[in-house]
């Protein structure tokens, strides 16, 4: 018997066969994911438009609102000048306020004692300048009199050492001297001008002066019952907090006004003794100058430091000049780090390195005058936070159920 012949199979047909008993693969798509079966357009689907509806009153609200912001601070950048007047005066009357109370006590009479104390205050600036403007104007008569003796000694001075006296004939520094001492006398008259203008500017700020104790008088006479008044609009449970701030910020701003003159009594008295020891005339009105230089913060020690430095150098040079540039930096240090953290903490009770923060910060926003209320205004902000905080602990937010 014969086995029936197979036909031959034609190449690759058993690779189908295989190939097709095999579950049909999923493709992966660009974004690494398997295509869902029988999905054979070999991509993903587009991405879906989310829209979002916003009501047309919301957004012309928010314009309002916006332009109402815009609108309110380019009003105080209008009103920048008597704002700040405002403020500085706010400051002062919290600082008189103290004695204010002191002296009422006394004289148990309100307006007997806020005239008292605002006299005092007139008076002070004028008896300084007594004390202080006719020694500067002999001196600096003086001074241009006696110009080219001065330049003489300099040039001795020069002559003696070699490495200036070589600097000496490159660049001819004592032969400009010389020239601009012998024309010193002749710019007394510019001086003299130069002083009328400095008058005619103190006399423009007459009025910003007056402004400012004008309303800082009615702010001792009658600040504590208008903010009375406002607190009284508050709820029962927030005016005892908000009391105990205005009380705390008044006691904070006459605790550093009570620290700076502590420190300026301190800077002047040093710098008297300094100067006396090194034989350098006028000392008691040059230290008077420290003192109150020392009342601007971080930089008022150092701008007095440099004036009375200018004046050692007709003194006894450089000795003397050396001696109290090394003194001066000392003490820069030790009052900015030391002394005033030190002595802010226990008027104020804040931290010294929030002192000096503070200090930082206003002078860099503000000047001088930023400087000036840093101290106090930090010392308000941490009150505000510390009853903030315990009004929160006795009244905390109530907790939302789900239903």
């Amino acid at each position: 018997m014969t086995a029936a012949a197979t036909p031959p199979e034609e190449p690759g047909a058993e690779r189908r066969a295989q190939a097709g008993s095999e579950p049909p693969s999923r493709g992966p798509d660009r974004g690494g994911s398997e295509l869902p079966a029988g999905d054979d357009r070999g991509g993903s689907e587009p991405p879906r438009t989310v829209t979002i509806e916003v009501p047309v009153a919301t957004a012309v609200r928010t314009v309002l609102v916006a332009a109402l912001v815009v609108a309110g601070l380019y009003l105080l950048w209008l009103v920048r000048q008597p704002l700040t007047w405002v403020v500085a005066a706010a400051f002062l009357a919290m600082v008189l306020g103290g004695p204010v109370r002191r002296l009422e006590a006394i004289v148990r009479r309100r307006w007997l004692a806020i005239v008292c104390v605002y006299l005092l205050v007139l008076a002070t600036p004028v008896a300084l300048a007594a004390v202080v403007v006719p020694p500067l104007v002999r001196e600096g008569q003086e001074l241009a009199a006696n110009a080219p003796r001065y330049a003489r000694d300099f040039q001795r001075f020069v002559e003696r050492n070699r490495t200036l006296a070589r600097l000496d004939r490159d660049y001819r520094v004592t032969e400009r001297v010389r020239a601009e001492a012998q024309r010193l006398p002749e710019r007394v008259p510019d001086a003299a001008r130069a002083l009328r203008d400095v008058g005619f500017t103190v006399v423009n700020s007459l009025f910003a002066i007056v402004t400012v104790l004008v309303l800082s008088v009615f702010l001792v006479a009658n600040g504590r019952r208008w903010v009375d008044l406002a607190i009284a609009t508050r709820p029962p449970d927030q005016r005892a907090i908000l009391a105990r701030w205005v009380d705390g910020t008044a006691r904070a701003v006459g605790g550093y006004a009570a620290g700076a003159l502590v420190i300026a009594a301190l800077s002047g008295t040093l710098a008297y003794i300094v100067l006396t020891i090194l034989g350098v005339p006028f000392a008691a009105p040059l230290g008077l100058i420290q003192g109150l230089f020392s009342l601007i913060p971080l930089v008022g020690a150092t701008l007095a430091a440099v004036l009375i430095g200018l004046v050692t150098v007709f003194v006894d040079f450089p000795t003397t000049t050396i001696v109290w540039a090394i003194w001066a930096v000392i003490y820069q240090q030790l009052e900015n780090h030391l002394v005033q953290p030190l002595v802010q903490r226990r008027t104020v009770q804040v931290h010294p390195f929030v002192i000096i923060v503070a200090v930082l910060f206003g002078a860099q926003l503000l000047g001088v005058f930023g400087a000036l209320i840093a101290i106090p205004v930090a010392a308000s902000v941490e009150l505000a936070l510390r009853e903030w905080f315990a009004w929160r602990a006795t009244h905390p937010r109530p907790v939302a159920h789900g239903s």
